[in-house]
């Protein structure tokens, strides 16, 4: 995990960091426009046969054999690149079974023993995609599930949720001892577990519905790209109060370090195994319990009654068989140091493991990762580079619980809390020509501006992404709330630092996690023409462009104070206790100050941004805005809490959390949030006063800021004013 750099490389972009909702002052740029004239489609296609030529679960030869692909690529571009290896806990698989032993005398195509229907816990093997017969497949599994043989009667729970569970019970339905059946979407599949298991079942089934993603949204795989019935979804099944290496919360893993022991850890307690919905199907037609009722939601897509119990007759066998050994992977990071603030960093990430071949997940992204190193890498060694370092991060083991990042984020939380800009993260982020993206709030704008730069994939002549987004110019762009699921997780929600989740959508199909998720699948899906690919790499590149080479780094102060009022009221629509609206009342007029605040800092700095030209490297300049950069830094620091969230130490950040119920949701202002929901008026009222200290924390970060614009506006003795000096980047 070094942050030494190499190489240099450049772009300016700038962008306004004000509120309105049509990015101003993006001027055209030489360097921008080189540095995304390099990628090409067919250098992307080049990444994805290199990178996904053979299954790569993390831990395995396999794995390693992609990281080795990745340094040299690296390494060959100029750029300073290191392997940096830590040791998890990452389970194989070693046996799967699904057995229907007992119950209805229903004809079934599959039969082995007598009274035995063993049912598929694979996919089929397609004669028009070859790679689905590669030896280094694996079965369907979910990985930490426990170890166990279990037979027992069957509930079905629709999407597993705590929701869907709150219901069962509300409808007299035990699922104690039982294997519960559900279906994949709703939440994070460990969620799934976690509330099966604390409904007493004894082992837990998890399949694909057609209605969710197979033939009831179109042709299947390989006639078109949904699911088949034979597809199944992998997966990891581990929660906890963190994300990481279950072994070491709150502190890194490391080759040959020590570790909780597994009795220590937070992991499943039952056997845990997903199947298709060929499999599902042939135990749902046997269920003979109550019918899910009419308007419950409950009903999917296979072709039999959805009911709640198997009956007596049903029985099923769920045998899973996994070790939970500590094996070694790696991060893959290549760095370019910066011309003017090298200790200033703009990371750009994803992860390299994948449960197949990864074609989509996390390639589609992983892809764009590399071609836009090799732009940035070939503007070096043009001689040009941007003013802050850039780092270029390939996350090991992301599927077993965003295990790489979370590690680089603990063992590096000082230095990154102290100087990096911003993430940009791109998980399978290239799946269709439909741009869309989540963000911090100091982000939004400069996010913005970058749209206005790249051509829409497979768009009209001229049109940009932000034409798209805007419907040419008729609605505000909308950017989500980032909040979980991936490798931006550590920044933003431990470190306190900007993040953006770059992505596109719009393919029809799916292959998530599934032995389908190959390059003639991805092809065939979401297009050989590599369209999206090349704008999540402009996009990417845009972005990081204006992080790393604007002349003061464009962080937005007012978008504090404008996303804080919307989420605050939002909040304040959920109170039923006027104490408590009349103190949430007053946070939102504190961040309707901080919005006036920042406003007028952003409008300060962008007027100052614009004086500042292009060339000098007068050290006073530079030390100026250094500090400026360190103050606007510091805007989103200002969320951290040391405390934490409760029952979530590692959570730091008062603003955005992972929902502590789903896994992939977001929970904005989670301190507070979660009070609401779990109602003690104490716990309410203490995180009211949390968040009073959270907006002092914002007004004094706004105050300094605005201080140090001050000092570099101010005319020097026997020196032009800041329009009339400066330097590149400084």
């Amino acid at each position: 995990m070094s942050f030494r750099a190499l190489s240099p490389v450049a772009l300016v972009l700038a962008v306004s960091c004000g509120a309105a909702a049509v990015p101003q002052g993006v001027p055209s740029d030489r360097l921008l426009a080189r540095v995304n004239a390099l990628p090409t489609s067919e250098s992307l296609a080049r990444w994805h046969e290199l990178l996904g030529s053979e299954p790569h679960i993390a831990g395995t030869d396999a794995d390693w054999r992609n990281i080795e692909r990745m340094r040299a690529a690296f390494v060959a571009m100029g750029l300073e690149t290191v392997v940096e290896e830590f040791d998890a806990v990452l389970p194989q698989p070693q046996e799967g079974i699904v057995e229907i032993v007992g119950g209805p005398a229903i004809p079934a195509p599959q039969a082995g023993r007598r009274g035995v229907i063993s049912l598929p816990v694979s996919e089929r093997n397609l004669a028009e995609d070859p790679a689905t017969a590669h030896p280094g497949l694996t079965f369907g599994w979910n990985a930490f599930s426990a170890s166990g043989d279990v037979t027992a009667g069957v509930v079905y729970a629709n999407y597993g949720t705590d929701r869907d569970f709150a219901r069962l019970r509300e409808w007299g339905i035990d699922c104690k001892g039982k294997v519960v059946l559900a279906r994949y979407g709703g939440n994070f599949r460990g969620y799934k577990a976690r509330f099966a298991e604390d409904a007493g079942a004894a082992a837990l089934i998890i399949f694909t519905d057609p209605a969710d993603g197979g033939f009831a949204k179109g042709k299947v795989w390989p006639e078109g790209g949904w699911a088949n019935d034979t597809c199944v979804q992998r997966g990891s099944v581990v929660t906890g109060s963190q994300p990481g290496d279950p072994r070491t919360p709150m502190r890194p893993s490391v080759p040959g370090g020590t570790g909780l022991d597994e009795s220590s850890m937070d992991l499943p307690r039952i056997p845990v195994q997903p199947i298709g919905y060929a499999a599902a199907a042939e135990i749902v037609r046997r269920m003979e319990g109550k019918p899910v009722p009419a308007d419950s939601g409950w009903t999917g897509g296979l072709q039999f009654p959805y009911v709640l119990e198997g009956g007596p007759a049903l029985q099923v066998r769920v045998k899973v068989m996994q070790d939970r050994k500590v094996r070694r992977t790696a991060n893959v990071v290549a760095t370019l140091r910066g011309a003017v603030h090298p200790d200033e960093q703009v990371i750009i990430g994803c992860h390299h493991d994948a449960w197949c071949f990864g074609a989509a997940d996390p390639l589609a992204g992983t892809i764009a990762l590399m071609e836009s190193a090799r732009a940035f890498a070939d503007a070096a060694r043009r001689g040009d580079r941007p003013a802050r370092t850039l780092v270029f991060c390939a996350w090991g083991a992301e599927e077993y619980g965003i295990f790489g990042s979370t590690e680089f984020v603990e063992a590096y939380r000082g230095r990154l809390t102290r100087d990096a800009v911003g993430y940009i993260n791109l998980d399978m982020a290239a799946m269709g020509p439909n741009f869309g993206g989540s963000c911090s709030p100091s982000l939004r704008d400069v996010l913005l501006g970058a749209a206005v730069r790249v051509p829409q994939a497979r768009g009209a002549d001229g049109e940009t992404v932000y034409d798209r987004l805007s419907a040419g110019g008729s609605r505000e762009p909308q950017f989500g709330d980032i909040g979980g699921g991936s490798d931006h997780v550590g920044f933003n929600c431990h470190a306190g630092i900007p993040c953006a989740g770059l992505g596109s959508g719009g393919a029809e199909g799916t292959s998530y996690h599934s032995n389908y998720d190959t390059i003639a699948w991805y092809r065939a899906t979401v297009g050989a023409d590599y369209a999206p690919a090349l704008m999540i790499t402009r996009m990417t590149n845009a972005l990081a462009c204006a992080l790393a080479d604007a002349p003061i780094v464009p962080l937005s102060a007012a978008r504090h104070g404008i996303e804080g009022r919307r989420l605050l009221s939002q909040l304040r629509d959920r109170s039923t206790d006027p104490a408590t609206t009349a103190a949430i009342d007053a946070l939102i007029g504190r961040a309707q100050r901080l919005a006036e605040a920042g406003g007028r800092l952003d409008a300060s700095i962008g007027t100052l941004s614009a004086q500042l030209p292009v060339g000098s490297r007068d050290p006073a300049r530079i030390a100026a805005t250094a500090r400026i950069d360190r103050a606007l830094m510091a805007i989103d620091r200002a969320w951290l809490d040391p405390r934490g969230l409760q029952d979530r130490p590692w959570y730091r950040s008062l603003l955005a959390a992972t929902d502590r119920n789903n896994g992939y949701a977001p929970t904005m202002l989670p301190l507070l949030a979660e009070a609401l929901q779990d109602g003690p008026a104490d716990a309410v009222n203490a995180a009211i006063d949390r968040y009073r200290g959270a907006f002092d924390r914002l007004d004094q970060a706004v105050a300094e800021a605005d201080e140090a614009v001050r000092a570099l506006d101010a005319p020097r003795p026997g020196a032009a004013a800041a329009g009339g000096v400066s330097g590149r980047g400084s």
